[in-house]
Order: C-alpha cells, then sequence, then structure tokens
C-alpha cells in the first residue's frame, strides 16, 4: 500500500464521490478511480459498493478506514519531525477558522504572519467550529482556531485566547427595543434568531434559559452570524451577538442575567508533531 492510494481512499470515503474527491486531491476523477482500484487488488478486497450514484464503503472499506487515517497520520507526523530540525520555516499549514473569528479577530495577525513567514503555504479553511474539531481529532487539519468546546476532549490541547460576551439584541423597531428592562420568561414571549442546535454557541445559551427552566422560542437559525445579525436587524427575532458585531443597525436589550461569554482560542492534537510553521502561528497568537 503506498501512501497515494491511501489519500486517495481517505478522499473518496470522506466525499462519497470520486469527483469530489478529484478535486479535493487536484487530479482527474480516472486517476481517483485508478488509485482506488490498484488498493483493492493488493487487498484482493473490494473497498466501495457503487449503486448508481451513490458511494458507500462496503465492510472491508469500513475496516481499512481507521487504519488508513492512522498511516497517514503517522507518515506526515515522521515528515514533520524531520523538517523541523533544520528549524526552516516553510511548506503547508492547514488551518480552521470560523467564519466570525476569520472576518473579525485573525486578518491583522495573518497579515503580520505571512509577512514574517513567506515561505508558509496557507491552507485556510473556513468551516463550522465543530467540524474544525472533528478535523483536528482525526488529523486533516494541523490547528485551529474556533470557538472551543463547552467541554474537553482527552485528545487535544485547547487554548483560549479571547472571550466574546454574547448581547441580547433586536431591531430598533422591535416591540423589546422599547422596554427598559427585561427578564429571560419575557424574552421567551417573542421569536428570536439563533445559531444552529448543534454548534458550541447555542448549547451555551441553551443551558442558560434551561437553568431558568425555559425553552427558546427560535423561529430561524443558522450558523453564519452575519447572517444572523441581518435577520434581527430586519426584525425576524431578537438574537444573542458577540459585543464586536453590535452597531446602529441593532439596540442591545437589558436582560435580568448574568453575561454570557463564549471562549474562542485554538486546538492542536496533543499526538501531533507540529511542523515550525504552527509553532510561530501559536506564537503569534498568544502574543496577540
Amino acid at each position: 500500500m503506498d501512501t497515494q492510494s491511501l489519500q486517495a481512499f481517505l478522499a473518496v470515503a470522506d466525499t462519497q464521490s470520486f469527483s469530489r474527491a478529484a478535486e479535493q486531491l487536484h487530479l482527474t476523477q480516472p486517476a481517483v478511480s485508478k488509485r482506488i482500484a490498484t488498493l483493492e487488488s493488493q487487498l484482493s478486497t473490494r473497498l466501495f459498493d457503487r449503486i448508481g450514484r451513490r458511494i458507500a464503503l462496503t465492510e472491508a472499506g469500513s475496516v481499512l478506514l481507521p487504519q488508513a487515517r492512522h498511516i497517514l497520520f503517522t507518515v506526515e507526523d515522521s515528515r514533520r519531525a524531520l523538517a523541523n530540525l533544520s528549524g526552516h520555516v516553510g511548506g503547508r499549514l492547514t488551518l480552521a477558522t470560523s467564519h466570525h473569528i476569520g472576518l473579525h479577530r485573525l486578518p491583522p495577525l495573518l497579515k503580520q504572519y505571512t509577512q514574517r513567514h513567506p515561505e508558509v503555504e496557507l491552507d485556510l479553511h473556513f468551516i463550522d467550529s465543530e467540524h474544525a474539531y472533528q478535523g483536528v481529532l482525526d488529523g486533516t487539519l494541523e490547528m485551529a482556531v474556533v470557538t472551543l468546546a463547552p467541554h474537553p476532549f482527552e485528545q487535544l490541547h485547547v487554548v483560549e485566547l479571547w472571550r466574546d460576551r454574547l448581547c441580547f439584541v433586536c431591531a430598533a423597531d422591535h416591540p423589546l427595543a422599547s422596554q427598559r428592562r427585561l427578564s429571560l420568561e419575557a424574552l421567551c414571549q417573542y421569536n428570536c434568531v439563533l445559531p444552529g442546535a448543534k454548534t458550541f454557541t447555542r448549547s451555551l445559551i441553551e443551558q442558560r434559559f434551561a437553568e431558568a427552566g425555559l425553552q427558546l422560542p427560535v423561529s430561524i437559525s443558522t450558523n453564519y452570524l452575519e447572517t444572523l445579525k441581518m435577520m434581527c436587524s430586519v426584525g425576524l427575532g431578537w438574537s444573542l451577538l458577540p459585543e464586536k458585531m453590535i452597531d446602529s443597525e441593532l439596540i442591545e436589550l437589558g436582560v435580568d442575567t448574568a453575561p454570557i461569554h463564549r471562549p474562542l482560542g485554538y486546538l492542536v492534537h496533543t499526538n501531533r508533531t507540529l511542523s515550525n510553521a504552527a509553532r510561530r502561528m501559536i506564537e503569534e497568537l498568544e502574543s496577540a
């Protein structure tokens, strides 16, 4: 088994598509198919069932999947460890961040980093924080700068860098805007627009209302905070948004509850040898 065939196998397994795997690997679809065929020939077993346009792992494919991830993880870790010996800061840094952090926290830092380390190829992914956690866990991402999970992960080294205060807000012409002080119960009489149900931010908000025995009246949800801001500003419901996003389009509400903060920071895998590029990125983050 060669690493290129294993990379093709993982790409097809993750995307459930030969064409999307080809795009991800910057190859042609026939090249990906050939690598999978070679791997199946070497192992004398079929790895994927092709039913119409649907691709699914066979039982053998499911057995190989975690082993393939482990093999590639070990190979890449060895390459990084050897490259680090020279002290050179270059190569690819696969970094994930959320859209909000990418817009509001990282631009000055990324500009400074790229100026100081021009030989680093930044492979930047804008994805949900929850998906970034999974990417660092399975080794497809070297590090992530995201909203931190409310519970620890044993395999991850997590460092908080910032705290976002979440503000209760509504449109200037919303019925709540004229009220000087509100209870959580009063808020629940009106629809709200919030992050998706499975996000770390939503879980923080739900916990606060659940502690008061209340259920959130969510009418619309999306993981894009800029979209939430727009929906809130046109009167589709009240919301909770980071303090940095509050402007003249929104009215901050006075609510009788302790401030809600969400932690932001970076995470890396505890068993991964970090590249020099990642080490320098961490230095930039911690100094900022």
